[in-house]
């Protein structure tokens, strides 16, 4: 069983990004061939500044390795050391129907909210399939909001295989329901986009005044909160505590005599402690960049032999070769 994942080096990581990809994820390496990329091209489409890029890619490769990623066990590379990747996009391009890429949640919701839309952004999807098909992936561990990219995959898969004879695996989305969505300090889905983000590392003072400043309402301590299930930082402490930690407040936030100010204190300290390995683990890597380059450079040549294969046996299927 393959696994492919990516994630766009747009900015700092956060724990949206931890529970509804990467957690998920690195799991799957002790459970299949699992291929995860730095999604650089795809960051084209909103990251506009050379150095950011480079800067945003070498930090994502520093959180992934410190959250756990192995790479004697999982296939870790840069999406555009393999220009295989949009090779394969042109030739899917010629047979993906314009409507398929018009009826795309993201696609319509950028237009929804004015964001300039130029090719990228809506080619975007065909860019995605090559990713998933280029090395044959079974298993893509996604979000609910990024599912309809799979199963876009799918249909461009077919309609190629339907043309030129079976030449793409089919591959099948998997959501973890539980952390799918992750809420952010204002109660929208965590997002970088909506500057409303629990980011993975970072100083200790602005991580705890950014949790501190989650949204609450303005029920009193005593007051018993029959909707708990529904507050936004038990919600998030679900995620980084002990399961009987979060029951108990659960059930002290239902009954009243729980403090807002308690329950947030509560959760910096469990988000905190919950990632003390990995922030001494990435502290020590970026002392030794020159072994992430070589992580990256050994994952990528790994892939490529991979892509090649696929490429080849897709231009032979549709004639360029």
């Amino acid at each position: 069983m393959r696994i492919l994942s990516g994630i766009q080096p747009s900015g700092s990581l956060h724990l949206g990004n931890y529970f509804g990809m990467m957690k998920p994820a690195l799991e799957l390496q002790a459970h299949g061939e699992a291929y995860l990329f730095i999604a650089d091209y795809h960051s084209m489409t909103s990251v506009f500044d050379a150095a950011e890029r480079r800067r945003n890619t070498l930090d994502v490769a520093l959180d992934f390795l410190a959250c756990g990623l192995e790479p004697k066990r999982a296939v870790f590379f840069r999406q555009s050391d393999v220009p295989e990747v949009t090779e394969l996009t042109w030739i899917l391009s010629s047979l993906t129907p314009m409507g398929l890429l018009e009826r795309c949640h993201s696609y319509k919701d950028k237009i929804s909210k004015g964001i300039p839309i130029h090719h990228g952004l809506f080619a975007y999807p065909v860019l995605m399939a090559a990713d998933i098909l280029i090395y044959d992936s079974n298993i893509v561990p996604v979000g609910k909001d990024q599912k309809q990219h799979v199963e876009v995959t799918r249909d461009i898969a077919v309609k190629f295989n339907e043309a030129y004879g079976t030449t793409f695996v089919l591959p099948e989305p998997q959501i973890r329901d539980a952390t799918a969505v992750v809420p952010g300090v204002d109660g929208d889905k965590m997002s970088k986009s909506l500057n409303n983000t629990i980011p993975i590392f970072g100083q200790e003072a602005a991580l705890r005044k950014k949790i501190m400043s989650i949204v609450m309402d303005s029920r009193s301590p005593q007051e018993p909160k029959p909707d708990a299930d529904k507050n936004l930082a038990l919600q998030l402490l679900k995620l980084v505590a002990p399961a009987e930690v979060a029951a108990e407040f659960e059930r002290r936030l239902r009954e009243g005599g729980l403090g807002y100010g308690d329950l947030k204190k509560t959760l910096f300290e469990h988000y905190w402690n919950s990632f003390a390995g990995p922030r001494a683990r990435r502290a020590e890597l970026a002392g030794h960049l020159d072994y992430v380059h070589q992580v990256l450079r050994e994952g990528a040549a790994k892939a490529r032999a991979t892509a090649q294969v696929v490429l080849r046996r897709a231009r032979l299927a549709c004639g360029l070769d």
